[in-house]
């Protein structure tokens, strides 16, 4: 019996094309009927599609149609059913981020990747840090921070000059952004069950956004953030290209 396969792509044009073709040779199941999607694009429609398809049970295995392509697989058109048949799972948990606004209102959000605090004015940022309830930093004046998870490490956590994170591995990093004071404070380890929370100090006077995986909020005065261990993303990896073996090599070069 043919593996029910549904396949989701990008707008961008090589990405349609490679759906179409796909589509007509293997089949082209709903997804709330497939065992598993098929997603083509690159790494920010990966994580568009996992959080769109968060709900079902199929897990996503990725072909690269875009750019970088960390979360994805090499494309390739021929014997798809039994590549994905001989595939290693890897399940990961997202963020929630609980954004307070300056006009009450509050915003929430999950993110694959990580949760981002950023200036949203010509000056630097002031953030406080608590974690699990206890007052870690009293004034963190910055561009920014964030909180990853292992799988968004080498994303803009890496960039920031953050870890890089093992997958699997329960720990979450925090990392500052262009940290001013203090200057030399590059950020923490964290247990993956720890709760943290940025209150924004002069938020008129210092106004900061937050980010999660591309989900804005504005003018936030407050944001907390935690792992959500009751989501599960599957995503699919060839044998011997899996995420856990992508985060190592990237050490390497």
């Amino acid at each position: 019996m043919a593996l029910k396969l549904a396949f989701t792509a990008s707008d961008i044009e090589v990405a349609q094309a490679a759906r179409a073709r796909l589509a007509a040779r293997y089949g082209d199941a709903p997804e709330d009927e497939a065992e598993v999607i098929v997603a083509l694009g690159g790494d920010g429609f990966m994580l568009g599609t996992l959080h769109r398809t968060q709900h079902l049970a199929a897990p996503v295995y990725g072909m690269n149609r875009g750019t970088i392509g960390f979360l994805m697989n090499e494309y390739g058109e021929e014997r798809l059913a039994e590549r994905i048949a001989a595939a290693e799972e890897t399940v990961i948990n997202p963020l929630s981020m609980r954004a307070r606004c300056a006009d009450g209102t509050v915003q929430e959000a999950l993110a694959i990747n990580e949760v981002s605090l950023l200036r949203a004015g010509p000056q630097a940022a002031k953030l406080r840090i608590t974690v699990d309830g206890r007052l870690r930093m009293a004034e963190l004046v910055c561009d920014g921070a964030l909180v990853a998870t292992p799988a968004g490490s080498t994303a803009y956590n890496y960039s920031a000059h953050g870890p890089i994170l093992p997958i699997g591995c329960d720990v979450l990093a925090l990392t500052a952004i262009a940290p001013f004071r203090p200057r030399r404070w590059r950020g923490a380890l964290l247990p993956k069950r720890a709760e943290v929370r940025f209150d924004v100090l002069e938020h008129d006077k210092r106004p900061v956004m937050a980010d999660a995986d591309s989900r804005a909020a504005y003018d936030v005065v407050q944001v907390d953030i935690r792992s959500e261990p009751g989501i599960n993303h599957r995503l699919l990896f060839d044998p011997g290209h899996g995420l856990e073996e992508r985060l190592i090599q990237e050490q390497f070069v």
